[in-house]
Parts: structure tokens; sequence; C-alpha cells
């Protein structure tokens, strides 16, 4: 740049400059500096050069202009940026006016907006008078502009006719999606950008299915973008792991996202979690071992085991096997209001009448161990402990069992008896491990056959077609294919004396309990499912 006029030729490299060495300060008072000219003449060149607005009216004249609403005080600040309204126009005053991914934010929030570079010397002072003496409905839209970012954004209304509606292609296309991924079932929506673009996938029943073509024209980080708006997630921040939350009314039922956003070589991934919370409820409120595929031999002797007076029962299965909708179900075998029920999980999936649930908060403090030892000072008859994850977790869920609670959890193991090695890995001592431990269920989901679709074939193992009704994978809905070892004294003594797990599942064979894996050949006989999904979910040796 030269004395009396910037060298545009050489702007890119000064304002990369500029921003380094302006620290807290203005980027047009570090961009003037470098150019040796007054901050004012540099601010009106700029205007002329990209077509910026150009303001003229002090700090204290901007406050009527100033509109708090969708865009926050805090944001205001946090951004460097004032909105004002300007003959029905959005104009965004910005002290950094070339930062792109706060363009594109802001114009995710307003729709459209001129952009202005405030004063060179006095933008940063500007912002705060502007702010700190606008109009009184601009301060009340501030107070309430958490809610008005919740009521349009988080609680947002998606439709047919909306999607219609909305000019945005990003918009339209990302309301599409997630439309069609409530319809589907879906509990999972996968974003994931590669070097051929933008691709969306479904996980129904457990499966990953590709979902809806993304045909706009518009980079892959816009969608991402998107996302983290609706999440209330940074935008600038394209490094490093976030997470969030939204909500959408879609057809009448809010249902909850919850979003990951993830880095890769290409760009960002993300991964939106459907929870239908009417749903849930709805689920609770019915939520019976029967409904959820146990016959009558398994809901007897599960029931059974929820009528010890003390004791641990482990559910265990790989993430996403139903382990916590079982609990669940059991818990509700004894909901009748006589006991004391607590539970303490990450996160509170169903809310369950009648039973004080506690949600896990690490960040605060708040473990499975700290929050077990809470539980037990509040004179609990059954407790519920969401997954047992470490040494001390299993220590005081045991001793919890030994001194008269009924203890309900989950743990993750590859089979019911594999469970035994994992807390004794965890240096549990096994004789009191062992004197708790009552039973233990093991569980995987297996898809069934779309009944849409089944074809006429006596051979009971064949798969379904495929149809619209099911997306073409030859399944619909998923039900629970278990193995339950009800823990005797013969079973506890192979333990203790350390006796190979070989002889232990011997034993538990001559009790009469059936593995997973024969289990689930019964399911294949009856015609409800096949064995390719059983090899799917269920290992040979289970």
């Amino acid at each position: 740049m030269s004395e009396l006029a910037p060298d545009w030729t050489t702007f890119g490299s000064s304002l990369r400059a500029a921003r380094l060495a302006r620290g807290n300060g203005s980027l047009a008072v570090a961009l003037a500096e470098q150019a040796g000219m007054p901050a004012q003449a540099l601010v009106a060149a700029a205007a002329g050069r990209f077509g910026f607005h150009l303001l003229e009216a002090e700090g204290g004249d901007l406050a009527p202009l100033v509109t708090l609403d969708p865009i926050s005080l805090k944001d205001c600040r946090q951004h460097r940026i004032l909105p004002l309204r300007m003959a029905g126009d959005w104009v965004i005053a910005m002290d950094d006016p070339w930062d792109e991914a706060l363009v594109r934010w802001v114009n995710e929030k307003l729709g459209h907006a001129r952009l202005a570079w405030m004063d060179g010397h006095h933008s940063l002072a500007i912002l705060e008078r502007a702010l700190s003496t606008a109009s009184a409905s601009a301060l009340l839209a501030q107070r309430g502009a958490e809610k008005a970012v919740q009521d349009q954004e988080v609680g947002r209304i998606v439709s047919h006719d909306s999607i219609e509606s909305t000019e945005s292609a990003v918009v339209r296309f990302l309301d599409a999606v997630l439309l069609d991924a409530w319809r589907a079932g879906a509990s999972d929506i996968h974003v994931e950008t590669s070097r051929s673009g933008l691709h969306i996938k479904l996980r129904l029943d457990g499966v990953l299915v590709p979902g809806p073509a993304f045909t706009g024209a518009r980079s892959p980080s816009e969608v991402l973008n998107r996302i983290k708006v609706l999440a209330q997630l940074d935008i600038g921040e394209t490094r490093l792991p976030q997470d969030g939350r939204f909500r959408v009314r879609l057809e009448g039922r809010d249902v909850d996202m919850r979003v990951s956003i993830m880095p890769n070589v290409f760009g960002e991934d993300a991964v939106i979690r459907l929870l239908d919370k009417a749903q849930l409820r709805g689920a609770s409120e019915t939520l019976t071992l029967e409904a959820l595929g146990f016959d009558t031999a398994a809901t007897a002797t599960i029931r059974r085991l929820t009528k010890e007076p003390h004791g641990m029962l482990l559910v265990t299965g790989p993430t996403g096997s139903g382990k916590t909708t079982t609990l669940y179900a059991a818990l509700s075998e004894i909901n009748t209001g006589r006991d004391k029920i607590i539970t303490i999980e990450d996160p509170v999936e169903y809310e369950l009448s009648g039973i004080l649930q506690i949600p896990v908060n690490e960040k605060k403090g708040l473990t499975f161990a700290r929050g077990l030892r809470s539980v037990l000072r509040h004179d609990p008859d059954q407790i519920l402990v969401g997954e047992i994850r470490d040494s001390e977790t299993a220590e005081i869920a045991v001793q919890a069992a030994l001194t008269g609670h009924l203890v309900f959890t989950s743990v993750h193991a590859n089979s019911a008896l594999d469970v035994v090695g994992r807390f004794l890995h965890m240096g549990v001592d096994p004789y009191n491990f062992m004197s708790a431990l009552i039973g233990i269920v093991s569980q995987r989901l297996l898809r069934l056959k779309c009944p849409e679709c089944a074809p006429a074939s006596p051979d009971p193992g064949c798969r379904s077609v495929g149809c619209p009704a099911c997306r073409y994978t030859g399944y619909r809905g998923r039900t629970v294919v278990w193995e339950i070892v009800p823990v005797n004294d013969t079973i506890r003594e192979l333990v203790i004396r350390r006796e190979p797990l070989r002889l232990i599942r011997e034993q538990s064979r001559q009790m009469g309990v059936v593995s997973l894996r024969d289990q689930a050949v019964r399911m294949v006989e009856r015609g409800l499912t096949t064995f390719e999904e059983i090899d799917r979910v269920v290992s040979p040796n289970e």
C-alpha cells in the first residue's frame, strides 16, 4: 500500500499481516498503520473497492438502528459485529468484513445483509456505545434472544410445504433430509464429506443405507455450516470436534437432534441423532419385556430375577443392542410405587414416572461413581446404573448389591459369561462379585424380514426381495435375541475357583441355558429373520 491510496495488488498479504498484528485492537487501525494513511480514508477507499456500505453516523446515533434479533448481544461482542436495520434492509457493520466464515454465518442468520466496515479509529468504541445505548425494544429483544433463536431455529417447523417455500438451497436440502430420515424411522443421519463431495446416509434398524442425494451446486461446507448454525456451534472452528443439539417440529412432533461434528481430511463430517420425545414417552408407558420380543420363558426368568430382594442383574451386549431398553423394561416390572427406585444414566433416554432419574455430567464432576455414592445415601431400594465403565463404579455397584439393594446395570462384553472376565479384569474381588451377581442377560438386535415383500419361498431363511416400505433392504423392524444365565451356587464356585470359561459354559448348558446363536436360529426357523442377518450380528461362538 502507498501513502496516498491502498495498493490493492498486495492487499491480501497486508490483510493477513494486519490480522496478526491487531491483537485485541481494530483491524482498520492495523491496516492503516501499514498503509501510512488515515483510517477513515482507508475505510472509504475499501467501501468503494468492495461495495461496502459506508457508515457516517456516530455510535450513539446508530443505537436506534441496532436490532439484536436474531443475533444476540453476546455474539455481537464476540464477533465484533453490529446488526443494523436500515430502510427495511440488513446492514452488518464488521471489524473484519473479509472473514468469509463469519459472513456466511451472518447470512445464515439474516438471510442476506450488506456489509459495512466500521470506522477504523473508533470501530470498537462505536460497537460498545451503540450496543450499550440501544433502544429499549432492542434490549428487550436481546434478553429474549435465546428464546427467539430457539423459536426460530431450534424449534423451527419443517414440513413438505415449508421445504417447498424455502428459497435457500442449503436450508431446503437439509430440511428435506431431516424430514425424510424421521419418516423412515432412522436413528441417525450421517453427513459425510469426501473427495467426490457430500454424501448422506441413514441408520435404519442399525444399518447404514444411502440417503437423499446432495445435488445442490453449493459446497458441502455450507451444509455443515447450516447444521452448526442450528446447533449453535462455532462455524469458524473446522479443526476440532464439536457437539450440540437443536429441535425441530416434524409433522406436529417435536424431535430433538443431537449433533456431533468431526473434522476429516476433506472437510468435516456430522452425525445427527434423532430423538422423538413423544415417541419415547409413549414407549416408556407401554414398555414391557414381551413388547421387546422376549418369549414367555425368558420373560418369566427375568421377572423372577427382578423380584430378588438384593443382588446385581447385568445386561450385556455391544453399543446399540438395546441394553438400556431392556433395563427400563425390567424396572417397569417392579415400578409399583412401593419402593424407592433411582437411576443414574448417561444420558437419560426414557422418562419414567415415579422414578428418580439422574443424568451423568462429567464436566461438572458428576460421574457414575460419584453419583452412585450419592444415590446410596438417598435411601434407595432398587438402583439402575446405566453403564459400568471403570473399576471404581464396579466396586461401588457390587457393594451396593451386597448391602441390601437390587442393582440393575449394563456392561460391554461379547457374551454373557465374558462379563465375569470383564469384572475380574477391572480388579473386582471374584468372591464379592459372584456373591452379588444373580443373573446375566446377553442380547443383540436382529432385523426382521420385511412383511411387505417377504417371498413365498418354503425356505424360512430366505431374504425378502426389497420394496419401498423397507427401502429395498429386505428388512423392516428389529427384535431382541438373548441368552439368559441365572447364576446359581455351582457357577459361583466355578468362577471363584478360576475354572476355565469352557467349564462354566458347559455348566450353564446343563442348566438349560440356550446360547444366543441357537436362540437366533430358532427365529430363522420361524421365518422371522435370515441366516445372513444372524452372521452379521452374532459371532459363531456365541
